[in-house]
């Protein structure tokens, strides 16, 4: 089952992938990181990820990546 990993101390949350992912897994976070942001966070009570890799490719600071 295909599944993502996000470094939430460097995403910016610029939400991109939230607009990209085809489920809609993914979501802002309600935590603050070191930089000053609310990183973006995987929402496994949706459902399961398709391993598309929109997110990933979307990502402008290679925050996220996708494992299958």
């Amino acid at each position: 089952m295909p599944r993502i990993k996000i470094n939430q101390e460097k995403c910016k949350g610029c939400l991109l992938c939230i607009s990209f992912c085809p489920k809609g897994l993914i979501q802002l976070s309600k935590k603050i990181n070191l930089q000053g942001y609310r990183p973006v966070e995987f929402n496994k009570d949706k459902g399961n990820c398709l391993g598309c890799l929109q997110c990933a490719l979307i990502c402008p600071d290679f925050c996220i990546e996708v494992f299958k």
